[in-house]
């Protein structure tokens, strides 16, 4: 991991000099833990042209060294406020001009580190570590190769052992602790949990509802592995086939289908959103699916690249993405059904595993 951090960061500072800076800031957890390999969090890391030195407090001190060997570290005492810390070592740096990241970093700290620099000029940047990340290397593909195969296992026993009188909450904590019994830390997110007509809701929270209350049940689940994370969507049928799901599951399949066959090196992110979403809007149920088809995972399970409406964002091979097509019916219920799929040289794979046809949703 410490050949791969001082490799990702020298491809940062290559971006400095482009960006008309001396340093960037990196306070996003996630982007700190990218470049330097820290598994913590309430750090920041300042990247110079020539330095690059972790700010954390002597709670981290020993996992510091052991994460991140051969790291400058400035370990702030006791009393040290964040803002002072990064003050004292951006001022012996001797930049005059400082990216921060504006998308994590409050007005607040911003107002603060003006004052405690005041010499120096913060630019606001955008996207300049998020994009990287949206390309994962070998390592990180094996990571979130794991965190699926937590996921599916946990899932299988969760099948296996569902009751019709568990309710939403019952079967949501079940999940949660068979992810972390077959190796996760834990969820990637909540898990979505959702019978009948409250599958009509995307991110619908867990009730007291029975699973027995309905025909079928939603499960939207991940887990968080080595600090990456997966992502995926089943629909249980835990009583008859209705006509009316029997179609709007053949149409969300069918349109799941199309998305992951438009993926490929080149393709926008549009395109591959159009592809699964004229489906959909050709089987009537257009105006039913009102989100973007897919997004990226990786350190957080929402970042980019993300598929949806006029989003041009060419995909490149290493990239991983959801693909999560829905259509949901307020009174009825909802149908979604996503997959985890990367980005390979030549086309696509899909990485879950999971069975995905109607009859092989049918719970006994």
């Amino acid at each position: 991991m410490a050949a791969q951090s001082t490799a990702r960061r020298q491809r940062v500072r290559k971006q400095l000099k482009k960006l008309g800076v001396d340093a960037l800031l990196v306070t996003n957890f996630a982007n700190v833990t990218y470049l330097s390999g820290f598994t913590g969090d309430d750090s920041y890391l300042l990247l110079t042209r020539d330095r690059d030195v972790l700010i954390s407090d002597p709670r981290y001190t020993t996992q510091l060294e052991e994460e991140c060997p051969g790291l400058e570290l400035e370990i702030r005492q006791p009393g040290t406020s964040m803002t002072a810390g990064v003050a004292k070592v951006a001022g012996s740096t001797g930049g005059t001009k400082i990216a921060v990241e504006a998308d994590s970093m409050t007005l607040a700290l911003s107002e603060a580190l003006a004052a405690a620099l005041p010499k120096a000029e913060l630019v606001s940047t955008r996207g300049v570590v998020e994009e990287m990340r949206e390309v994962k290397d070998a390592d990180e593909i094996v990571l979130i190769r794991e965190a699926i195969h937590q996921a599916e296992r946990a899932f299988g026993v969760l099948r296996a052992t569902l009751r019709p009188e568990q309710t939403e909450r019952e079967v949501c904590t079940e999940l949660e602790y068979q992810l972390r019994r077959f190796g996760a830390t834990g969820a990637s997110f909540p898990p979505i949990i959702a019978v009948g007509a409250r599958a009509a809701l995307p991110h619908a929270r867990p009730t007291d509802q029975k699973i027995n209350e309905s025909d079928f049940v939603l499960v939207d689940w991940g887990a968080n592995g080595k600090l990456y994370k997966s992502d995926l969507t089943r629909v249980l049928v835990t009583g008859k086939i209705s006509p009316k799901l029997e179609r709007v599951y053949g149409v969300v399949l069918k349109s799941q289908l199309a998305g992951i066959a438009a993926i490929r090196p080149g393709a926008t992110c549009h395109e591959v959103d159009a592809a699964a979403r004229d489906v959909i809007a050709k089987a009537g149920f257009g105006s039913k699916f009102g989100h973007g088809l897919g997004h990226g995972i990786g350190l957080d399970i929402h970042e980019g690249p993300r598929l949806g409406r006029n989003n041009q964002t060419v995909l490149k091979p290493g990239m991983v993405v959801t693909v999560e097509p829905g259509i949901y019916l307020p009174g009825w219920g909802g149908v979604r059904i996503e997959d985890d799929v990367l980005v390979t040289k030549t086309g696509h794979e899909v990485l879950t595993s999971v069975a995905k046809e109607l009859p092989d949703m049918v719970v006994g």
